[in-house]
């Protein structure tokens, strides 16, 4: 599942995903995957790139934050 948030969060930011992936300690490349869709990251991995950039999960995930229909 491709990450709508994540890409565009990093680059409201202005961080390169050298920056991001050192800070986090995982690869550059771990962390291209995540945003082109060709790996999910783990439910910790979630927490710690909401907690990274101060966003919702649901804000990563679907590039919004989430909205109740009720």
């Amino acid at each position: 599942m491709k990450m709508e948030g994540l890409r565009a969060i990093r680059k409201q930011k202005r961080l390169s995903q050298l920056k991001v992936a050192m800070d986090l300690s995982i690869s550059r490349e771990a962390l291209s995957y995540y945003e082109n869709g060709k790996r999910s990251p783990d439910i910790a991995m979630l927490v710690r790139l909401s907690d990274y950039y101060n966003v919702s999960i649901d804000y990563l995930i679907r590039g919004h934050e989430f909205q109740s229909k009720y």
